[in-house]
């Protein structure tokens, strides 16, 4: 999977990067056909402390996955948008053997006619 980290109106440090993009591959155990993903660092101008947004946005066959998290650190928000994902993904694939185990289901009906 290729993921793509981007800062916006400042420069992240390569650990950084590193953590995200480790995290990140984690997902593969739950989904091995992610396409591509990007991530997207930014600093709020807010008077609290947890001022520091991750977004990561996920493309998976026939569906995109999409997680903003807000914390004090980049790698906390990053803990709680991976964790996001990793649920959309449970769900995306219960709703898909969900829809094709019915699709088979409908087929060996019609077939008994």
């Amino acid at each position: 999977m290729n993921i793509t980290v981007q800062s916006i109106k400042f420069n992240a440090d390569s650990k950084l990067i590193e953590f995200i993009k480790k995290r990140s591959e984690k997902l593969n155990q739950f989904l091995d056909n992610i396409i591509e993903g990007a991530c997207y660092l930014r600093l709020e101008n807010v008077d609290d402390e947890a001022n520091k947004v991750v977004e990561l946005k996920f493309n998976v066959p026939g569906n995109q996955l999409f997680a903003k998290a807000q914390a004090k650190t980049f790698e906390e928000a990053t803990d709680i948008a991976i964790e996001s994902i990793r649920r959309q993904i449970n769900k995306h694939k219960t709703k898909t053997r969900t829809s094709t185990s019915n699709h088979k289901e409908i087929l060996n009906q019609e077939e008994e006619f």
